[in-house]
């Protein structure tokens, strides 16, 4: 898929159940990664905050895993990696922020 229009700076945040392991959040990444380059978006940055308690239980979790993707992406590309996103299984929590 090609957009045109120009990018915008976006932070994900990703939120994986607290028994994830090293493997599996490795391959979470990977996953993230290659949405957004079908998506022809760009990865600056991907911080790994590590495990950490929910303030409430998601998805009977009472810790995740904190993964925070800095991107580059079109709006069109922004609103489609967001449906994709919320198929995915692996992810208990995302959010994609608008950066100014």
């Amino acid at each position: 898929m090609i957009y045109s229009q120009s990018d915008m700076k976006y932070e994900l945040i990703t939120v994986l159940p607290g028994d994830t392991t090293p493997a599996k959040k490795k391959s979470a990444t990977a996953k993230i990664e290659k949405i957004v380059n079908i998506l022809e978006g760009k990865i600056d940055k991907v911080n790994d905050w590590g495990k950490k308690e929910l303030a409430y239980p998601i998805k009977k979790n009472n810790s995740g895993v904190f993964l925070i993707f800095d991107l580059e992406l079109s709006a069109k590309a922004a609103k489609e990696l967001l449906s994709k996103l919320r198929i995915e299984e692996e992810l208990i929590r995302h959010l994609l922020i608008k950066q100014r």
